[in-house]
């Protein structure tokens, strides 16, 4: 299922266990060399540590009720997640970043994002455009295919722009074979 970050953030999270809510979901640990949220830091009064931090392969289901895990110890500080520690050094948001083409010219600033539930990767960036672009657009989407390369600053897309590789000739000589053609019609008036 595709849902937006705010689908994912700030919701309860449950435990199937006593079936009451344990924590709520704060920002999302993404891990940028694969453009995928790899767990979410948590916050709560009944949590044992701060910060802590859920793994997406803690996660059960998700419903309308939050996020379903088996209990509280789902949960876990950061600390005793060795794995997840260079994730977490990279310090990585997708928001604010600048997402520019190939060519260098400036699209805008990633405001939103897409997420693929099943497993948490992040299928499309939701990019304001510069205020220059802005005039008629009120916001571009990006496929995860387009992205060439992530940095700390950036984010480079292919370029939007589509090669001619037809020639002009050849546009004009493709017929709609919905239409009626001139020499369809001449035919059908003769057999009359």
């Amino acid at each position: 299922m595709l849902v937006l970050k705010e689908r994912i953030t700030e919701i309860p999270i449950m435990s199937l266990q006593t079936g009451a809510q344990i924590a709520v979901t704060a920002e999302p640990i993404i891990d940028p060399r694969e453009l995928k949220i790899v767990a979410f830091y948590c916050q709560g009064p009944h949590l044992d540590s701060s910060p802590a931090v859920l793994h997406i392969d803690d996660i059960r289901e998700i419903s309308h009720l939050g996020l379903i895990v088996d209990d509280a110890e789902s949960i876990m500080s950061p600390e005793g997640l060795v794995r997840l520690q260079q994730v977490i050094g990279f310090n990585f948001t997708l928001e604010g970043k600048t997402v520019i083409e190939e060519s260098g010219r400036k699209i805008g600033k990633v405001t939103n994002y897409t997420v693929d539930t099943p497993l948490f990767y992040i299928t499309q960036l939701h990019v304001q455009p510069s205020i220059f672009r802005s005039w008629g657009l009120a916001e571009v989407i990006i496929g995860r295919n387009q992205i060439k390369e992530i940095t700390d600053s950036n984010i480079v897309v292919r370029s939007a722009t589509v090669k001619d590789r037809v020639p002009a000739h050849a546009r004009r000589m493709a017929q709609n074979p919905f239409r009626n053609h001139p020499q369809t019609e001449a035919t059908h008036s003769n057999q009359d």
